[in-house]
């Protein structure tokens, strides 16, 4: 009974990742044309691409610091944060930075229907406490247990 219980855990776990992070993520990217793409990874989304780290084959790419954003206020008439906000020490910080630069800040995080991802010790440093995975304002947060003392034995794979 216990196998039983595990291996349905396992495969919802597998299934609201997939759909969590190939279906709909990939659905919101290619939903409309972005301004302003933050945090892109390997993603274009179809204006500017900007990323703490440089990735050399993403047309539209601007090195930046999150937190001081070099554009001008209002600049961008829509802004995506995908995936991004979770792994970051100051989350209302990089928010007011999003929304100082754009008209529209849409923010795409890990729902909690999606276990794995919203308790990802590894990489991520909140919780966010919300079923949707996007939003049009900052969900509420908090802190993700134990992600702190992981990431310091460890090291946070994603360091943002």
């Amino acid at each position: 009974m216990i196998l039983f219980i595990l291996s349905i855990l396992i495969i919802y776990l597998i299934i609201s990742h997939h759909i969590s992070y190939k279906i709909v993520k990939k659905k919101i990217l290619n939903s409309k044309k972005w301004g302003l793409n933050i945090c892109c990874g390997k993603t274009d989304g179809g204006g500017v691409n900007a990323d703490v780290i440089r990735h050399d084959k993403i047309p539209n790419f601007v090195l930046v610091d999150v937190y001081n954003l070099p554009f001008k206020k209002s600049q961008f008439k829509n802004v995506l944060c995908s995936h991004t906000i979770e792994h970051v020490k100051y989350p209302k910080k990089l928010y007011n930075e999003l929304k100082r630069v754009g008209k529209k800040v849409k923010v795409v995080i890990p729902p909690l229907y999606d276990i794995g991802a919203a308790l990802n010790f590894f990489e991520h440093k909140w919780i966010f406490l919300s079923f949707r995975k996007e939003h049009r304002k900052l969900p509420n947060y908090i802190k993700l247990p134990f992600s702190s003392k992981i990431q310091n034995l460890f090291g946070q794979i994603r360091n943002a």
